[in-house]
């Protein structure tokens, strides 16, 4: 029973929803790629059936949109027929960006961790503060980013300080705002309580408050943690980087080879849903430590 329904209610919908993303990227390559196919047969004075045309536009060296199975064989290759330490390896290039992700992501959740503890429990810094870090996320990542990179190489910082910098930047605004909403989540007869038994700040915060705000935190963490994968790649864009997933997708787009761009998006994807995979782990482990119930 347990195993029909965790395949009626998670496998099924899974699998039909990717099923669909499938079939309409296959479309989309299709409809992308055949004005520049039609026009390679018309310079080429070639006529192809219709099954013919549909197989050319699926297997072009540069396509606009590249077809599933063309990104897959390139991130197949790329990832197992590699030496991990070859420029072209996308685990090599995957390892670069995690280790200025990591760097950012511990930053940005002890950032965050103790700003919210600061709001918490210093009302100045609630009526002052948090305006301006919802301000900081307005800005742009990609506005951000090359301001960052040249103010750190004026000073000569460079290599993975900037980019994680930049994840740090993205990811303590998550922690921040959900240990917030953890921190405050006690209810005010269980404050009153502590308050009975003469319980200090100090003791509420760490009996009382830091345990109820686990769940929020971690659930803000998996945010955080997906952010600070976007904050590392973004982050080496303007650098002219020559290793990382970001510097995947810059040689890609100087040379319009769009399925490595592709491949390398995808990595990226992987990259992150196993990061968020790791901290949810993390989160159930530590919730069941506390003798909370896993969800």
């Amino acid at each position: 029973m347990e195993k029909e329904r965790l395949v009626r209610d998670r496998i099924l919908p899974v699998a039909a929803i990717v099923l669909i993303i499938i079939l309409v990227w296959y479309a989309g390559a299709f409809f992308m790629n055949a004005p520049f196919q039609r026009d390679l047969d018309r310079r080429a004075n070639v006529t192809s059936t219709t099954s013919e045309f549909i197989a050319k536009t699926m297997a072009q060296p540069k396509p606009v949109l590249p077809a599933p199975h063309q990104v897959m064989q390139n991130l197949f290759e790329n990832t197992f027929l590699r030496s991990l330490s070859s420029n072209r390896s996308l685990v090599y290039h995957s390892w670069v960006t995690l280790s200025s992700t990591a760097v950012g992501f511990a930053a940005g959740t002890l950032l965050g961790m103790l700003i919210a503890i600061g709001i918490v429990h210093i009302k100045t810094l609630d009526r002052s503060l948090m305006p301006w870090i919802i301000a900081s996320q307005m800005v742009p990542v990609l506005a951000v980013a090359p301001m960052v990179i040249v103010v750190l190489g004026a000073i000569n910082i460079t290599g993975l300080i900037p980019k994680a910098f930049i994840s740090t930047y993205l990811s303590f605004f998550p922690v921040a705002v959900g240990m917030v909403k953890g921190l405050r989540s006690p209810e005010l007869l269980q404050l009153d309580l502590m308050r009975t038994y003469n319980a200090t700040a100090a003791q509420t915060f760490w009996k009382l408050r830091l345990p109820a705000s686990i769940p929020f935190l971690f659930a803000s963490m998996k945010v955080a943690i997906a952010a600070s994968l976007v904050g590392a790649i973004v982050g080496e864009l303007p650098t002219g980087a020559v290793a990382g997933l970001g510097s995947k997708l810059l040689a890609g787009s100087y040379y319009s080879q769009t399925i490595d761009m592709w491949a390398a998006l995808i990595a990226g994807s992987i990259l992150a849903a196993l990061l968020v995979t790791v901290v949810d782990l993390i989160g159930r482990t530590v919730n069941r430590s506390m003798g909370g119930r896993s969800a």
